[in-house]
């Protein structure tokens, strides 16, 4: 929501998300030192300035992911900016992340994605209920080099077809009818 977004703050440092059960690998920020991916944030930490410790909380490993440079500075940034501007334009926006397929490991212990998804819903400022008039925005971008100039609204996809590649159910509580609508716009 617009009281989300508040004025920039100063960047906070990566950490290690300390309220991962015992037995989880804590990945540091070193991890991705040298390995010609940037740290990715799921949540862009611009969506949480109004409330420190919420942005600091999306410096939590838990909540990065090795993007490619091209990626994440470009159509993923624009993507997240796009989806602030229509927050300050009255709306407000739930927005669901992730990512799938794996092209290799930093360190043996990251995954490096082939993929970074983002549904994003679109509902009047204060409005909590999702319709099948609602607008949804997804997207499916390829995590590679050479997309620096790509507009994200080249990976516009459905949210059906992000459902198919990861096995997900996003809007599994909505009645079904309505997930038959918005799931394939």
């Amino acid at each position: 929501s617009a009281a989300d977004l508040g004025e920039r703050r100063e960047r906070s440092l990566f950490q290690p998300d300390k309220t991962l059960p015992s037995g989880f690998r804590q990945i540091q920020y070193y991890d991705y030192s040298g390995s010609g991916y940037d740290r990715g944030h799921m949540v862009p930490a611009a969506d949480r300035f109004s409330d420190e410790q919420r942005m600091e909380e999306t410096f939590l490993m838990t909540n990065i992911v090795p993007q490619t440079g091209d990626l994440n500075q470009f159509p993923w940034n624009k993507l997240e900016s796009y989806s602030r501007g229509i927050v300050r334009s009255g709306n407000d926006t739930y927005t669901i992340a992730g990512i799938y397929g794996e092209k290799g490991r930093l360190r043996n212990k990251v995954t490096i994605p082939t993929n970074c998804w983002k549904v994003i819903v679109v509902l009047p400022r204060g409005s909590i209920t999702i319709t099948e008039r609602s607008r949804i925005i997804a997207v499916d971008m390829p995590n590679i080099d050479g997309i620096q100039d790509a507009r994200w609204e080249t990976y516009k996809t459905t949210v059906r077809e992000i459902e198919q590649k990861t096995g997900l159910d996003i809007f599994a509580s909505l009645p079904q009818t309505v997930q038959d609508i918005i799931e394939n716009q």
